[in-house]
C-alpha cells in the first residue's frame, strides 16, 4: 500500500497542531504523566513517548499509562523507534529515525491502521522515499537551534516550502520550536510542530500547548 492510497489529502489527517515529545531525559518518573496531562488539557492531539534507556519493564509500564491517558483525552500516542513497544503498549503508532527499522517492517508489527512517521532531517529525497514506502507523515528539522539535539542538521524554511508543494503527506517540523516561533513554519506549510522544551519547560504547560496549537492553525 502506498502513501498515496493511505492519505489523499494531508489536510484531513489527524497529524495536525502541537505534537508533544514526552522525553524521559527531560521528565522524571513523577513528572511524566502530570506533564503530558497538562499538555493534553491544552489540546495536544499527538504525544510521542521517547525513552532511549534499557529498562523494558519501566518503558512498557510508562508507555501503557501514556496510551491510556492520551486515549482518555481523544489524543494519540506514538512511540519513538520501537514498533514492538508500541504494539505491546497499545500505542497508535511509531516514529522512525534513520537507524531504525523500515516503514514496511514497522507496519508488519503494528498493522495497516497504525501511524508510521519518519524523520527526514533536511533530506527531501528521504521524504519522497518515505512517502513511497507508505509512511503516514514525514518530519523535517532542526529548524531552530535545539537544546535536545544541538548538533542536529539544520533544515531551512525553503526546504519546507518545497516539501509542501511536492509531498502529499502531513509534514511535521521539529527543532527548537516554541509558541513564539512556530508561526512562520505553519505559514510555510507545516501541519504539526513537534516540541519538547518549547512546552515542557514553559511556566504553564497547558497554556503553551494551547498557544502552539493556535499558531499551527495559521497554515490550515
Amino acid at each position: 500500500m502506498t502513501a498515496e492510497t493511505r492519505v489523499t489529502d494531508h489536510r484531513l489527517s489527524p497529524i495536525r497542531g502541537a505534537y508533544l515529545i514526552a522525553d524521559r531525559t527531560r521528565l522524571g518518573a513523577d513528572e511524566l504523566e502530570p506533564a503530558v496531562r497538562a499538555a493534553l488539557a491544552g489540546g495536544v492531539p499527538l504525544v510521542q513517548y521517547r525513552d532511549k534507556s534499557h529498562d523494558p519493564d519501566r518503558r512498557l509500564a510508562e508507555a501503557k499509562a501514556l496510551a491510556a491517558l492520551c486515549h482518555e483525552h481523544g489524543a494519540r500516542l506514538m512511540v519513538n523507534d520501537d514498533p514492538e513497544l508500541a504494539r505491546e503498549a497499545g500505542a497508535d503508532g511509531v516514529h522512525l529515525g534513520r537507524d531504525d527499522v523500515s516503514v514496511t517492517d514497522a507496519r508488519a508489527v503494528l498493522g495497516e491502521d497504525a501511524i508510521v512517521g519518519v524523520s527526514c532531517y533536511n533530506d527531501l529525497a528521504r521524504a519522497f522515499a518515505a512517502e513511497r514506502a507508505g509512511a503516514d507523515y514525514v518530519a523535517f528539522g532542526s529548524f531552530y537551534p535545539s537544546p535536545t539535539k544541538p548538533d542536529a542538521p539544520r533544515a531551512p524554511v525553503p526546504l519546507l516550502k518545497r516539501a509542501r508543494s511536492r509531498i502529499h503527506l502531513p509534514i511535521v517540523v521539529i527543532g527548537g520550536i516554541t509558541p513564539d516561533n512556530a508561526g512562520p513554519l505553519a505559514l510555510a506549510g507545516a501541519d504539526a510542530a513537534a516540541v519538547i522544551s518549547g512546552v515542557l519547560e514553559a511556566d504553564e504547560i497547558t497554556e503553551a500547548a494551547r498557544r502552539l496549537n493556535n499558531l499551527m492553525r495559521l497554515g490550515w
